[in-house]
Formats: C-alpha cells, structure tokens, sequence
C-alpha cells in the first residue's frame, strides 16, 4: 500500500500563490509517477500536471501550463504544485496520485492511478 498526504491548500486571492505539497510513503517503490488532479463542484476530476520519480519529467494540463509547476524530490518521496497566478476556475479539491503507468498518455487519466490521497481544497477569491 501507498499512503499520499496532501497539504498546502487554503483560500487566497485573484492573482495570489500557493503551494500544495504531497507526501509519499509505504510501497512507492511500486509506483514510478506521481500526478495532480482536481474536482471542482459538480465537475469531473481533471489532471493537472504529473511527474515521474526516476526521471525530471513533468507533464502538464494545456489548461495549466505556464502557471503551475510540478517539482519532486524522489528521496523524500515528496512532490510539490506550485500554482501562480490563481484564478477562481483554479477553486477545487486538489488530490494526489500514485500508480505505475508507462504511456504518457495515459497519464491524464485518473483510473489509471492505484492510489490517492485526500485531497486538499483551494479557494480562489475574486
């Protein structure tokens, strides 16, 4: 099993910044890339960005890229969401996932991933 923590979320302001961390333990060694998603009310969960332990790769929503930034520290077994430039269509509930998936495209897909942590919310005022 994985457990995934994720902590960082809050209300900010149109414009504002925050920092979304996710923390990683148990049996990662079964996963090899960790991804962000997120659900808004009465929406369906969306991926964000995604990044491999092994390998400096991050992958990125269109709908995201350019503010956020997915970085990782595999020996900590941590990755971080760096979201700049909020505005109120970033408000959701941002999750964390784990899973071993070897095609990129498949990356973005949620059922793809085998574990997830609670979640943390965002509020982006206007």
């Amino acid at each position: 099993q994985v457990q995934l923590t994720e902590s960082g979320g809050g209300l900010v302001q149109t414009g504002g910044s925050l920092r979304l961390s996710c923390a990683a333990s148990g049996r990662t060694f079964n996963t090899n890339i960790v991804g962000w998603f997120r659900q808004a009310p009465g929406k369906e969960r969306e991926f964000v960005a995604a990044s491999r332990w092994s390998i400096r790769s991050q992958y990125y929503s269109d709908s995201v890229k350019g503010r956020f930034t997915i970085s990782s520290d595999n020996a900590r077994r941590t990755v971080w969401l760096q979201i700049d430039s909020l505005e109120p269509e970033d408000t959701a509930v941002y999750y964390c996932a784990a899973g071993r998936i070897i095609l990129t495209a498949d990356y973005t897909i949620p059922r793809n991933y085998d574990y997830w942590g609670q979640g943390t919310q965002v509020t982006v005022s206007s």
